[in-house]
């Protein structure tokens, strides 16, 4: 395990149980950039390309329109394991 690996795995997961809220060395992540989610990993284990292509609208109450509120992420062109923030929605 190189040092960027061992940074990775001190990291908060998107969605994680409290208790568990690190990652796993047997999944794959991106980091979320920007935006109310900034730092935390999202975890695309077993997603298909296309999937991973298109982005995505992650439900959280730290955005624009609060409770209900998406933020939404898009793949960083040029570096697939950081996805950027790119607004919230209702």
């Amino acid at each position: 395990m190189d040092r960027d690996d061992e940074q990775l795995l001190r990291r908060r997961v998107y969605g994680a149980d409290h208790e568990h809220p690190g990652p796993r060395s047997d999944r794959h992540y991106v980091e979320l950039i920007g935006g109310p989610l900034d730092g935390l990993l999202l975890d695309i284990t077993g997603w298909t390309p296309h999937e991973a292509d298109t982005g995505v609208a992650l439900a959280t109450e730290l955005g624009q329109f609060g409770a209900g509120g998406r933020a939404m992420y898009d793949p960083r062109p040029g570096d697939s394991g950081r996805w950027d923030w790119t607004g919230d929605a209702p």
